[in-house]
């Protein structure tokens, strides 16, 4: 059968069959060893700020590099850490496996689109090529909503119990109060003054950037992190740098969210670079206090560095 098969045409139609195979052959052979990558996200519906866990995975032959960016750009959301493992070889010895893992978060709310994530890969031959994740839909929920969503009867004023004997005993309080603090102060510029009182000078105020300092160092030297309280930690250290930025550039930062006293400062014409970033060191505190965040000790620590580098860069007692 095959004798007569390779006869005449069918010898042709043969040898092109064969060689169509070895090219398949080879063809799968060469995919095998293409880069592909693949990306893990640990849920879909978060809260605003709460932190969400990118997983990124390349395979790739012996020899390929990953170039890793060094920043990844997933806006809207940011990214809160970034973490590269070291390669490892394949369980079935066939490539290896390049892992990265990012924490990100978002402050916007709705249905968000994680951006694809471009991964630059290079050949041992130094040919280039980028590997493109997919999207990857999140959804962003306000913090403290009813969860039943039904809306609450409006409850109407309390009523108070009236007793006009005890009404009237408090007025005649505050009657004898107001006339005793009238006649101390008619005695009081009735009064000589001594001939040899003298005046005390008062002492200058002491400048925002010397009590920002000083209120960091007792903070530092507290024992809050060793006691593992990393929220009080960041509760006090956002306060001091807020009171530093209502007094040092007359923003009322303390009754203000993060995102008002960027506003404000913005209005004071502080410039672009102060302002963002003293909303960076605020926002990175507000993940701890709100976003059930908690960083390592020595990001505490970092953090601190950064807060007195702020104070001493923007008051101009930098060395």
């Amino acid at each position: 059968m095959i004798s007569r098969y390779l006869n005449g045409s069918g010898a042709w139609r043969y040898g092109v069959a064969i060689a169509c195979g070895g090219l398949l052959a080879a063809s799968q052979t060469a995919s095998a060893q293409e880069a592909r990558i693949a990306m893990t996200v640990d849920t879909t519906l978060i809260h605003v700020g709460d932190p969400v866990t990118v997983r990124l995975s390349v395979d790739h032959p012996e020899g390929w590099v990953v170039e890793w960016p060094d920043s990844f750009e997933v806006a809207p959301f940011e990214v809160l850490r970034a973490g590269l493992a070291t390669p490892v070889a394949a369980a079935d010895g066939d490539g290896f496996h390049s892992k990265a893992t990012l924490v990100v978060t978002s402050f916007e709310l709705g249905e968000l689109e994680l951006p694809a994530i471009t991964v630059p890969v290079t050949a041992p031959d130094g040919t280039t090529r980028g590997l493109v994740t997919d999207p990857f839909r999140i959804g962003v929920e306000s913090v403290g909503l009813d969860e039943s969503g039904d809306l609450r009867d409006i409850k109407g004023p309390l009523s108070l119990a009236r007793s006009w004997w005890a009404a009237l005993l408090w007025v005649l309080l505050a009657l004898v109060l107001a006339g005793a603090v009238a006649y101390h102060l008619y005695r009081r510029r009735r009064r000589p003054e001594p001939e040899s009182r003298t005046a005390v000078p008062r002492a200058p105020p002491r400048p925002f950037h010397e009590l920002a300092l000083e209120a960091l160092r007792a903070l530092e030297k507290s024992a809050l992190l060793e006691r593992g309280q990393v929220k009080e930690y960041h509760v006090r250290i956002s306060e001091i740098i807020r009171r530093y930025i209502e007094g040092q550039f007359e923003v009322p930062a303390l009754e203000l969210t993060t995102g008002e006293v960027a506003d404000g400062m913005r209005r004071a014409a502080l410039g672009v670079p102060v302002t963002e970033a003293f909303r960076g060191f605020l926002e990175r505190c507000d993940l701890v206090k709100f976003a059930k965040l908690r960083p390592a000790a020595e990001d505490s620590r970092e953090l601190m560095g950064r807060a007195r580098e702020l104070v001493r860069t923007t008051s101009g007692a930098a060395p």
